[in-house]
């Protein structure tokens, strides 16, 4: 068996005459997170859709776990956990109710709810609400709970699809706080959408940038974010800068220099390593420096130059999570 967990090749879905997703190809290693990231309506909730099996591909083919989507979706099933983004919640349940017929349904022994259910509670802070109605809870609590309810099997492979969206800071913490352990501990494949482009930068080993149903870009996030420009150093100093150009431009990793009045922009290969040297140039130089501040390059910036936009962000139905 292949050491790919997902693996699509002209992967395309059609509403109509409307393409969503246009000829989609990734290949996803087993234990990786991957990042999807694509502007609204570019076509990341529908390619999520036919990986989990909730939509039939129109044509190309999809792999997931192994097994093909469209001629094996029961497979498929009992492999993948998924936190979509509408949850499917039974309001009059309790959440205690929820996760144990979970963990049926996924064919859990009837021994080991009891403490799989309190894990899940205490992962997510939940424990003093699972056994109130579902209908009680605000809608960061639903999303958590949502969240949890995909984890119970311990799936090979969770399809999380904007899965913080509307929680607050500390929630929002605690989830990425569970991904990563559930990659680490237990190499589980974690397929991520997300609005948040700093989400994407901490958790993500791969990074795939949809727009208009094609994959634009892909690669690392720093990979991502050094194509599109060097790291900045920002040097504003007393007088003139423009005599400092050769100085600067001479040392080690410094790519280029301009100068404009008493700003000095020094192009880096590597920032972080390049900001110390110049602040001991600038030093011998007897110059006074004012400030001197790193510019590195972000994914918002790499979303701008594929798609024209920066990424849209909707949380005017954010809920008070408690």
């Amino acid at each position: 068996m292949s050491d790919a967990a997902i693996r699509t090749e002209d992967l395309v879905r059609t509403f109509d005459d409307f393409i969503a997703v246009d000829k989609v190809d990734l290949d996803i290693t087993e234990g990786e997170i991957y990042g999807f990231l694509g502007p609204n309506g570019a076509g990341k909730t529908t390619t999520v859709r036919m990986l989990c099996t909730l939509l039939t591909p129109t044509s190309g083919s999809a792999m997931v776990a192994g097994y093909d989507v469209g001629s094996r979706p029961g497979d498929v099933r009992l492999h993948i956990g998924a936190a979509l983004q509408d949850a499917a919640l039974d309001p009059k349940q309790t959440g205690r109710e929820l996760l144990r017929l979970q963990g049926l349904l996924y064919g859990l022994p009837k021994s080991a709810l009891p403490k799989r259910v309190e894990e899940l509670g205490e992962l997510i802070d939940l424990t003093d609400a699972l056994d109130r109605p579902i209908s009680t809870y605000s809608g960061g609590m639903k999303r958590r709970l949502d969240l949890v309810a995909a984890l119970v099997h311990n799936p090979e492979i969770l399809f999380l699809d904007e899965p913080t969206t509307g929680l607050d800071p500390v929630s929002r913490a605690t989830v990425w706080q569970e991904v990563r352990r559930l990659n680490h501990e237990l190499g589980m494949t974690i397929f991520l959408t997300t609005q948040y482009l700093e989400e994407a930068d901490e958790l993500c080993d791969r990074v795939g940038i949809i727009n208009q149903g094609r994959i634009v870009a892909e690669g690392s996030p720093d990979e991502l974010k050094r194509s599109v420009g060097a790291d900045i150093i920002v040097a504003r100093v007393d007088g003139d800068a423009a005599p400092l150009c050769p100085i600067l431009a001479a040392l080690d990793g410094v790519q280029s220099v301009e100068a404009h009045g008493n700003e000095l922009l020094i192009a880096t290969d590597n920032g972080s390593a390049a900001i110390s040297p110049v602040a001991v140039a600038l030093n011998g130089c007897a110059v006074a420096v004012r400030d001197l501040t790193l510019r590195t390059p972000t994914l918002d910036d790499v979303f701008l130059e594929l798609t024209g936009s920066h990424i849209e962000r909707d949380d005017t139905n954010q809920e008070t999570d408690r």
